[in-house]
């Protein structure tokens, strides 16, 4: 098999899964409710002629191959959506208020259906197994820990994995695929959620109150210094507090205030993160004591980083190159070295298996897609569909092969 008949088969498919990107996009739906996406996955891989197989509460495997000994390969693709409101500009517009396709998972669901497409046409091919896994609550960090605990690995038994996420508003042509290099390729995440309680009074007298919006205040200014003066400036370790919410009207002193934010690092061990956290509790227990308040700190919903194999990775970019020529770049050359601030879930699966993760330019920022995930004005160039689909075949058809058990 040629790469270049992999192209041209999935070419053949770019209508087909544009279509179903375009319904998936109408749509959206986040976490584990996926009642519309789960059964519509689920009957389009029915068809292709797979016998799909629950996973965890709202997850999907099908299994290509698998007749021939070999090792056992998963590609992955997320489905859930994020609860923004919808602002780009597109005629297939999401028809839920307050939910939209803004990172692409809708992308990476008609890939790798096209993918489960051609690798059911090239089926007798496979040298062992692909485990094609449709996963939900991507967005929340708990679709693949749910997924991994009700067997993902298993039956048969995973040797590595693969994933693509797609990219718009960057300086990039459309189709551009990137390939991470050994090592972390993106960053933990970790909520924290700080309650500074104090003691609430009128806002004419506050002499006779305890302020803790003067006392968060300080504590969120604080906390800066640990970014600031006591990492390491090798050590990529940064918090951002994305909400801050504390009363109701304009003259009463609230009985307390409340911050929300994350954590990331690129320490596979999470050391950095632990320090982070450590000199959190003590800077909150300080400043709000010097402030006659009292702090506390919540941390959940940990995300890893995500980790490359190194091995994996080096053959992956060999076979984009075969497949794209000079359409396929090393991430880590482009990014000058340096992990993606952003986070994944997918990454405590590259914690149990060798795994590689790429990046599929879906909308060069030159050409109007001056919108990167997450916004609500994002869009993605539909153009690179098939493209994902062949790379996601392609990849399985060679790795296979090559690392095939004799």
């Amino acid at each position: 098999m040629e790469a270049k008949e992999i192209l041209n088969e999935a070419a053949a498919l770019q209508d087909e899964l544009r279509e179903i990107r375009h319904d998936l996009h109408r749509h959206p739906e986040t976490g584990f409710d996926l009642k519309y996406t789960l059964p519509y996955v689920q009957k389009k891989l029915t068809e292709m002629g797979y016998e799909p197989i629950p996973c965890g509460k709202a997850g999907l495997t099908a299994h290509a191959g698998g007749k021939k000994p070999g090792k056992t390969l998963i590609l992955r693709a997320d489905m859930d959506a994020l609860p923004i409101t919808e602002e780009a500009d597109v005629d297939f517009a999401s028809l839920t208020p307050g939910f939209m396709h803004g990172c692409g998972h809708d992308m990476h669901t008609a890939m790798l259906l096209g993918a489960a497409k051609l690798l059911k046409a090239h089926e007798e091919e496979l040298k062992g197994a692909v485990k094609l896994v449709f996963q939900p609550a991507e967005e929340i960090f708990k679709g693949s820990p749910d997924m991994l605990a009700n067997g993902l690995l298993e039956n048969p038994k995973v040797d590595a994995a693969a994933m693509i996420h797609v990219m718009a508003g960057v300086p990039l042509p459309s189709g551009t695929l990137l390939v991470a290099d050994g090592g972390v390729s993106t960053a933990s995440c970790e909520q924290y959620h700080i309650t500074v309680q104090g003691k609430g009074g009128h806002g004419a007298s506050p002499h006779l109150a305890v302020d803790p919006i003067t006392a968060a205040a300080h504590i969120h200014i604080a906390l800066q210094e640990i970014s600031a003066r006591e990492l390491d400036g090798n050590e990529f370790g940064i918090f951002t507090t994305g909400r801050f919410a504390a009363g109701e009207v304009s003259n009463v002193i609230p009985d307390k205030a409340e911050m929300w934010g994350t954590i990331r690092t690129t320490d596979p061990d999470n050391a950095v993160g632990e320090r982070i956290k450590a000199r959190m509790r003590e800077i909150c227990d300080g400043v709000s004591t010097a402030m006659r308040c009292k702090a506390t700190v919540e941390f959940y919903d940990y995300c890893p980083c995500m980790t490359v194999d190194p091995a994996l990775a080096e053959n992956t970019l060999s076979y984009m190159r075969e497949l794209l020529g000079e359409s396929a770049l090393n991430l880590n050359v482009i990014s000058g070295g340096k992990a993606g601030g952003g986070s994944e879930d997918f990454a405590f699966v590259s914690h149990k298996v060798p795994t590689v993760t790429m990046f599929l330019v879906a909308g060069d920022i030159d050409k109007g897609y001056r919108y990167s995930q997450h916004h609500p004005k994002a869009k993605f160039d539909d153009a690179v569909l098939s493209r994902g689909a062949a790379v996601h075949t392609w990849l399985a058809l060679r790795e296979l092969s090559k690392s095939g058990k004799q």
